[in-house]
């Protein structure tokens, strides 16, 4: 009886890392020279991405209550145990974020770091262009790309490694649909998946890439990774272009 619960439990266990698995793959060492992570006590929790020389993007909701102080924002880093000479460490001297953040639906989850010194520009660690017209941002069924060190499946395994993944964008009206995100899916977001495949846990605050250029932010998803009817849900940054070229000039 022991060995057939034993076996069931692995049975079970097998079956939720396969149905979870975020379906991505080891990035190149330091081929986006412009991912940050953010770590509070040494720990990686969420993502961003470097914008100029001392500016930082990532997700609103990485920063509630007493999270916006006491983390270092780590650049240049494929390994976060490995010393690696490419890595930059930094603290923020400021965290704005947008003013109509909503922690009910995650509407408006962006923010902006303004880092204690200049980075050193190197082959590890280099700033990434935004998008900024609403005209360029991806359409229905586009191929978008993302990166982190968030959970590779829902037992909340996290790879040491930075991992990257391509997935398409979905259609807005099925994530709109009362059985996905209904009312909560507002003008601000689109949602990227394929089965098997999506940000989980731990990507937040990170890029969404279009041709080459950031058009979104990781910002949310359903409580379980890979989920068919709850895909990742990203920040549309060209929605933002003003509250951002206006908080980097105060």
């Amino acid at each position: 009886m022991n060995r057939l619960i034993f076996a069931t439990f692995l049975l079970y266990a097998a079956s939720q890392t396969a149905e979870c698995i975020t379906g991505g793959k080891e990035a190149l060492a330091h081929s986006r020279p412009y991912m940050a992570s953010l770590q509070w006590s040494g720990k990686h929790e969420c993502g961003g991405f470097l914008i100029s020389s001392q500016w930082v993007m990532s997700a609103a909701h990485c920063f509630q209550d007493s999270r916006v102080s006491g983390f270092k924002v780590v650049l240049g880093a494929h390994s976060l145990s490995d010393a690696e000479d490419t890595k930059q460490t930094f603290e923020a001297t400021a965290v704005y974020n947008h003013p109509g953040f909503s922690l009910s639906n995650y509407d408006n989850d962006i923010a902006l770091l303004k880092l204690d010194k200049p980075i050193t520009e190197s082959d590890g660690v280099n700033p990434v262009a935004f998008q900024r017209d609403s005209s360029s941002d991806p359409k229905e069924s586009d191929f978008v790309e993302t990166a982190g060190w968030g959970s590779l499946n829902n037992l909340g395994g996290r790879p040491d490694k930075l991992q990257e993944l391509s997935i398409k964008v979905m259609q807005r009206w099925l994530c709109g649909r009362g059985d996905y995100y209904g009312t909560k899916f507002t003008d601000n977001m689109l949602c990227a998946a394929e089965r098997r495949k999506d940000t989980c846990d731990g990507d937040s605050g990170g890029p969404l890439l279009f041709n080459g250029i950031v058009v979104g932010i990781t910002s949310n998803g359903g409580k379980k990774c890979g989920s068919t009817k709850k895909p990742g849900l990203y920040t549309i940054i060209s929605h933002y272009t003003e509250w951002i070229d206006s908080t980097m000039t105060q």
